[in-house]
């Protein structure tokens, strides 16, 4: 099983690839077996999954890791 890793892309979408489960809010899950793309926009017409949006709505953040404190939920 190879490790999860969560990339956040500058001004678009969270990359995850690796070995993960995407479930909703009802508990079912998404067919995935390969790396996908997840909205951060929230303009995406194909949520949870990036759809390129971010560019036509000029969605700007950069955020970086040691500029945040991790919360657990």
């Amino acid at each position: 099983m190879s490790k999860t890793k969560v990339q956040i892309e500058d001004n678009g979408p969270y990359k995850i690839s690796g070995t993960f489960e995407i479930v909703d809010a009802e508990g079912n899950t998404y067919d995935s077996k390969k790396p996908v793309s997840l909205c951060r926009c929230g303009q995406s017409d194909e949520k949870p999954f990036c759809d390129g949006t971010h560019e036509e709505v000029n969605f700007q953040s950069k955020p970086r890791a040691k500029d945040h404190k991790l919360i657990e939920v």
